[in-house]
């Protein structure tokens, strides 16, 4: 389960904020403020907590993790499951500190964009139709509810539940229903814009972590 963590990361966080068709009008139009500005942003960077529930399996997990995207560079890192993701923008490395093992893949290779947390700047308009669902009052912020619905079953999303910050216009929260009857979620709780961050940030360091086995699929 834990390898599936990053697939399902960039999904929600890609897929929320910015991967829609113009199919709801005033979803549409919430959606379009929320790319517009992130478009602005030379980087951003969040700490999250991500969460994966089944109630039938009796299963809630959380995860508090970080995340920090710079053009088509980002790294994702979910300490407790023990996940880090880097890409530089042509390399991904997918380590996982169970079996020590770092799985090294060119970006080219790695599927569908929207597998891309660096996405969050660039896709839109594309793979999923959304609707507005309503506006209400949640722990002392106005949040805008909209529901985006996959165009096909390629990620067996059944779909995503989107809540945007009013006031800031950015992603509050978001709730993945996953055809395997699992939900993922991702709540930000800080998050900061136009960093500076250098390259090496966005590349795994073997000498970090030593005797890591490497798998290069490159």
């Amino acid at each position: 389960m834990k390898r599936k963590w990053g697939m399902v990361f960039a999904i929600v966080l890609g897929a929320t904020v910015t991967l829609y068709a113009q199919t709801d009008a005033k979803a549409k139009e919430i959606l379009d403020q929320v790319s517009a500005k992130t478009k602005t942003f030379t980087s951003m960077s969040a700490d999250f907590v991500f969460s994966m529930v089944n109630k039938e399996m009796d299963i809630n997990e959380q995860n508090e993790g970080t995340i920090k995207v710079t053009g088509q560079k980002y790294m994702v890192s979910l300490p407790g499951a023990g996940l880090e993701i880097y890409s530089n923008g042509e390399t991904i490395w997918n380590y996982m500190k169970e079996g020590n093992q770092v799985t090294i893949t060119n970006v080219e290779d790695a599927g569908s964009e929207l597998m891309d947390p660096s996405s969050i700047f660039s896709i839109y308009e594309r793979g999923f139709r959304s609707k507005f669902i309503a506006e209400k009052k949640e722990g002392g912020k106005t949040l805008y509810q909209i529901e985006l619905f996959p165009d096909s079953d390629e990620f067996q999303v059944e779909k995503i539940d989107v809540f945007i910050d009013k006031a800031t216009m950015m992603l509050s929260s978001a709730t993945l229903h996953g055809t395997d009857e699992n939900l993922y979620g991702i709540v930000v709780n800080k998050l900061e814009t136009n960093k500076s961050f250098t390259d090496a940030e966005f590349v795994f360091d073997k000498s970090k972590h030593a005797d890591v086995e490497e798998i290069d699929l490159r």
